[in-house]
């Protein structure tokens, strides 16, 4: 099996190299990662520039660009083979609820799968990596049960670790999405040359964080699994769009 993997940490974090480690026992591994933190990149492409890659003293590629950029690059021209499977991660920190619209990490995961091979986005809950052999563990069980049975089709899998010692986790479970609540205002600052500058505010609480949720399993000790899909379509407010043209033509 032939893996891609990239992150939005940059290519020197520790997440990519515990991914890289253990995605080495299920086949032949390439690494190809943004050059600095992307975090928060969403599904952005570099196309008022030319993009560079360079090879780390660790092998991994790198990439002048974005998540999307380093799996996109890859898959349409820099490596040799397509990939069977793409993986992102271990990012630093959640990606749950409304944070898989920023996230560089799900990005990555998703040009995989708008490309039309199965992805899979890990992600620690808490930041600091404290736990990262936790999440190392739950990122081993997937490809584990992913080699002895591998999608037909390709799919999109977002995976939330809790920051727990690993004998405290419960198991792993099929989640949703859940919802925060508004992220925090702005914080205004003034820059060294007396200019006004913001700062984007932190993410808010979960507000939709009950059972069936990836926010409420990973609270509860669970590995959240959820499987994502790009299609944008409102499909049940088809008709009274439809019947709103109607009466306004």
């Amino acid at each position: 099996m032939r893996i891609l993997i990239s992150n939005d940490d940059g290519y020197f974090s520790p997440g990519i190299a515990a991914l890289a480690e253990i995605a080495s026992e299920f086949g032949d591994v390439t690494v190809v990662a943004p050059e600095r933190d992307r975090s928060g990149a969403s599904n952005s492409l570099t196309l008022d520039r030319p993009l560079t890659v360079r090879t780390a003293s660790s092998g991994f590629l790198y990439v002048n660009g974005t998540p999307t950029d380093c799996v996109h690059v890859a898959i349409n021209g820099l490596i040799g083979e397509r990939p069977d499977l793409v993986l992102s991660g271990i990012n630093d920190g959640a990606n749950m609820g409304d944070d898989t619209i920023y996230s560089g990490t799900v990005a990555a995961a998703t040009e995989g799968y708008l490309l039309g091979i199965p992805s899979i986005a890990f992600s620690l809950a808490a930041k600091g990596y404290e736990y990262l052999d936790t999440a190392a563990h739950a990122a081993h069980a997937v490809l584990k049960r992913y080699a002895r049975h591998p999608a037909t089709e390709p799919m999109l899998l977002n995976v939330n670790v809790p920051s727990v010692p690993r004998a405290q986790l419960q198991g792993v479970r099929t989640t949703r999405l859940g919802k925060r609540h508004m992220g925090e205002s702005v914080v205004r600052a003034e820059s060294p040359r007396g200019d006004t500058i913001y700062w984007i505010g932190p993410a808010g609480q979960a507000l939709d964080g009950g059972p069936g949720t990836d926010f409420g399993a990973v609270a509860a000790g669970w590995v959240s699994i959820t499987p994502l899909d790009i299609d944008l379509t409102a499909h049940q407010r088809l008709p009274s769009v439809q019947n709103w043209l109607d009466r306004t033509i």
